[in-house]
C-alpha cells in the first residue's frame, strides 16, 4: 500500500505546480523513486503516462478558468505551460471536441480529467487468482550476447516495438553470430538503461559463455546480476505479457511485501515450445531487494 502512498504524494505535486514549467526529476523524487520506475508504476496502475495526465489536467483546469474567468485566451495559454495560442487551441480541440472560443460562448457540461486518486487502493488483488502469483527464486548471475533495440514508455510505445525486435533479431539471424551459446532455445529480453523521459533499452539475445565476447559493434554484452527475483509466468497470447507486466507493477508489487531491487527488468522465451503469436512460453523476472 506504500507504493499507492508514494504515488499520490506525486499527484500531489502535480496539482500543486500545473501552472509551472515541472520536470519528471522532481515530480518522482517527490514520491521518492527513480524517474523511470515511477513511471512505470503510474502507467501500470493508472493507464496514463505521466505527461498525458499533465496534459489533461491542466486542459481541464484551462477549460475551467475559461468559463470562470474574463482571461484572454492567450493568457490561459501561457497560464497552462503553452508558448502560444495556435498550440493551445489544437491541444484543447482535440480534447474538448471544440476550439477555446467556441467552449467559452457554449458553456457546455464537460467533466474534463478530474484529479487521480491512488489512495483508494486502485489495484485489485483478485487479479492474483487470473494472473497467478510468482516464485520467489535465486538466480546466479547470467552472461546475455545480444542486439540492442531503443524504445520509450510514451503512449505505450513499448509495447509496440518490443515483438519487432524479437523479429528483427530472429528473421536476420542474429542469434547465429552469438559465440559459445548456452541455451539456444531460450531467447531473452532485457529492458535496461532506463532514462528520465520514459526513454530504455531493450537487448534480444542469449545466454553465452562468461569468456565469450560481443562479435561486433551490432552487439552487446550484458550482465544480469545475481539475487532475488520474482518469477512469474507468462503462459498464453502474446498480448498477454502486456497485461502481466501491468499486473506486476500495478497489482502485485504494490501488495507485497517486496520492494524492486535495482538491475534490469527480464523475460525468457522458451522458443521450442512457443507459437507466436496465439501459444507463448514466457517468464518474467523483476529483482528484488
Amino acid at each position: 500500500m506504500h507504493y499507492y502512498q508514494q504515488i499520490q504524494k506525486a499527484v500531489d505535486y502535480i496539482e500543486r505546480n500545473l501552472q509551472k514549467e515541472i520536470g519528471m526529476r522532481d515530480i518522482a523524487s517527490s514520491a521518492s523513486f527513480s524517474p523511470f520506475h515511477f513511471q512505470r508504476l503510474f502507467l501500470a496502475i493508472s493507464g496514463f503516462t505521466v505527461q498525458e495526465y499533465i496534459r489533461k489536467r491542466r486542459l481541464t483546469e484551462a477549460a475551467r478558468l475559461l468559463l470562470d474567468s474574463d482571461e484572454g485566451i492567450l493568457k490561459v495559454a501561457l497560464a497552462y505551460q503553452y508558448h502560444s495560442q495556435e498550440a493551445f487551441t489544437r491541444a484543447f480541440e482535440s480534447f474538448a471536441g471544440m476550439t477555446p472560443g467556441k467552449y467559452r460562448k457554449k458553456n457546455p457540461t464537460f467533466a474534463g480529467q478530474p484529479p487521480i486518486s491512488f489512495l483508494n487502493d486502485p489495484g485489485s488483488k483478485d487479479q492474483e487468482f487470473e494472473m497467478g502469483k510468482p516464485e520467489i527464486v535465486h538466480l546466479n548471475r547470467i552472461w546475455v550476447i545480444g542486439c540492442e533495440y531503443s524504445t520509450d514508455l510514451n503512449e505505450g510505445r513499448h509495447y509496440r516495438d518490443i515483438p519487432g525486435f524479437y523479429d528483427e533479431f530472429g528473421r536476420n539471424g542474429r542469434y547465429l553470430h552469438i559465440p559459445y551459446r548456452l541455451a539456444p532455445d531460450r531467447v531473452y529480453g532485457i529492458s535496461c538503461s532506463f532514462q528520465d523521459d520514459g526513454g530504455f533499452s531493450f537487448i534480444v539475445g542469449e545466454e553465452a559463455g562468461e569468456c565469450a565476447d560481443a562479435p561486433d559493434s551490432q552487439y552487446v554484452k550484458f550482465d544480469l546480476p545475481e539475487g532475488k527475483y520474482a518469477e512469474f509466468k507468462a503462459y498464453g497470447p502474446a498480448g498477454q505479457i502486456q497485461k502481466i507486466r501491468d499486473f506486476i507493477y500495478g497489482v502485485w508489487l504494490p501488495h507485497s511485501n517486496y520492494d524492486r531491487g535495482e538491475g534490469p527488468d527480464f523475460e525468457v522465451t522458451d522458443v521450442r515450445n512457443s507459437t507466436f503469436p496465439d501459444d507463448m512460453r514466457i517468464k518474467i523476472f523483476i529483482p528484488l531487494a
